[in-house]
């Protein structure tokens, strides 16, 4: 059976949302991965972008509440920014829990390619961060 991953942070419009794409791609389907937000907001469409780039789909994602994952057993639990961090509720199971603090690029204001910029940026730390995971997770 594939281990389980959720991704969380607050909207579950950006970051969450690249990194469920991002687990899937560089993992080539070997895990389940999932995202949620403590407050979903809808996926940014500048997120559906910057993975477009990199040849990962992430248009038909839809931004979930954590309360729709309540009661299921993960393997690992990523918190991607501090709110969630604060708010992530108790799995069953007791996953492992790992948060990486990324700042939100859906936050960022100015011209459309400096937006877009940024969340360039958060992909690239995105994928640094699951590359090591991936890593720890073959070496178990």
């Amino acid at each position: 059976m594939a281990q389980r991953v959720l991704i969380l942070c607050t909207g579950n419009s950006a970051r969450s949302q690249m990194a469920e794409g991002l687990l899937g791609f560089l993992s080539h389907g070997s895990l389940d991965a999932y995202s949620a937000g403590t407050k979903p907001v809808g996926v940014n469409p500048l997120a559906i972008e910057a993975m477009r780039e990199i040849g990962v789909d992430i248009s038909a994602y839809r931004s979930k509440s954590v309360t729709e994952f309540a009661g299921q057993e993960f393997d690992t639990v990523i918190t991607v920014c501090d709110s969630a961090a604060e708010h992530c509720p108790i799995f069953p199971g007791a996953p492992e829990r790992i948060h990486w603090s990324l700042p939100d690029p859906a936050a960022v204001t100015g011209s459309y390619e400096e937006r877009r910029a940024v969340f360039r940026q958060v992909r690239i730390e995105l994928e640094s961060h699951l590359r090591e995971f991936l890593a720890g997770v073959r070496r178990k």
